[in-house]
């Protein structure tokens, strides 16, 4: 069994998170999705807060508080309940700062860990999304061909967050040869400018329009033996893997959170024939229903993080989580939808958004790390 009770320092964190969800997320959630732009110095206010990285050891100048899964998890669910596509956009660096806080050699933790404990943002992100419909991480299409000490990078990526600004990326690969699966991915720092590394526009997505999100195109790219992360060693990417779709998880439930609060809000606001739509059945209903989809997804969440930072296994119950999540923040947002009625469809109502958000998390894999 594991203690559903937050500790002192989880509630402090949550709490930090929360707070900026409220006061500088949400207010400004609208605006920014119609210019398409996240608010200015929002990166840099948030990332002086620590919550992307706050994992980094002392001797890497990091806040060195426990690395915890679950407190991820926590902090991840407030920032998705303020705006999902400035969360991605700060979260962007941790992921890279985690992996190679798990398996870089020494002198990518100096480098990497360093450029992450100061105040200003560090450009720096992770590339596994391949725009494919059938897309699998353990069956990447982009390659890693050994060419003399270095390696040759053959391939394309999508919705790449911070993508435009970012100066340096580490690109997810399958090492030529190996065979399908998680063993056979390798991870690689492409800085920007390397000859052959395209950086395409910023796409239009369906939602998260305030995110930065571009394509990446390698053509022969060829990097140093040191630009792997882990040197020659193996990676755990099923490890990152599952890491990444618990921090997935629980910003969809923020979403939903958002999108049920919001709901309840309204119903108890909006009447008709004199009473509340709360006290209509089909209203109520439809609110327990959500409520109780929502808590029984982070419950699950919560026990995907408990075995990581348990140091066990979670590769099925994070995968598992992750289908079962991706269905209910659909669900709950578009019922929000529902009980807004003809006002849901309007985009000046949050739910809208909230809803063409929630639409993306089917599809999204390690955009965010915790």
């Amino acid at each position: 069994m594991f203690d559903l009770e937050p500790t002192e320092e989880q509630q402090l964190m949550v709490q930090t998170a929360r707070e900026l969800a409220k006061n500088e997320m949400d207010p400004k959630a609208h605006d920014a999705d119609e210019a398409a732009a996240l608010p200015a110095e929002f990166l840099k206010r948030s990332w002086e807060l620590g919550l992307a990285c706050a994992a980094i050891p002392e001797q890497y100048n990091g806040a060195a508080m426990e690395r915890s899964a679950v407190t991820g998890a926590l902090i991840l669910e407030e920032l998705g309940a303020g705006d999902l596509a400035m969360a991605l956009a700060m979260l962007a660096p941790a992921g890279v700062a985690y992996p190679v806080l798990d398996f870089g050699t020494e002198a990518q933790k100096e480098h990497y860990l360093r450029a992450c404990t100061g105040n200003e943002f560090p450009q720096l992100t992770a590339a596994l999304m391949e725009p494919d419909y059938d897309f699998d991480p353990t069956a990447l299409r982009t390659t890693a061909k050994k060419h003399g000490a270095g390696y040759v990078l053959t391939g394309k990526k999508c919705l790449v967050p911070n993508g435009a600004a970012a100066e340096t990326y580490l690109v997810y690969a399958r090492l030529e040869g190996a065979a399908e699966g998680f063993d056979g991915v390798a991870a690689f720092f492409v800085p920007k400018g390397t000859a052959g590394l395209t950086v395409g526009e910023k796409e239009k997505n369906m939602g998260v329009h305030a995110l930065d999100s571009v394509s990446l195109t390698l053509a022969n790219v060829s990097v140093s033996p040191d630009a792997r992360l882990g040197g020659e060693g193996p990676i755990d990417f099923e490890r990152i893997m599952s890491y990444a779709r618990v921090a997935l998880c629980a910003l969809a439930l923020g979403v939903a959170r958002r999108s049920y609060e919001f709901s309840v809000e309204y119903a108890k606001e909006r009447k008709t024939w004199g009473q509340p739509i709360a006290t209509r059945q089909s209203v109520a209903f439809t609110i327990a229903d959500m409520r109780m989809e929502l808590d029984a997804a982070r419950l699950l969440v919560w026990e995907a993080a408990w075995r990581l930072d348990r140091g066990e296994s979670a590769t099925k119950e994070s995968y598992v989580t992750k289908m079962i999540v991706d269905e209910m923040v659909l669900k709950v947002t578009d019922e929000a939808v529902m009980i807004m009625g003809g006002h849901g469809f309007i985009r000046e109502n949050p739910v809208e958004r909230w809803l063409r958000n929630a639409r993306g998390f089917a599809a999204f894999e390690g955009l965010a790390l915790v």
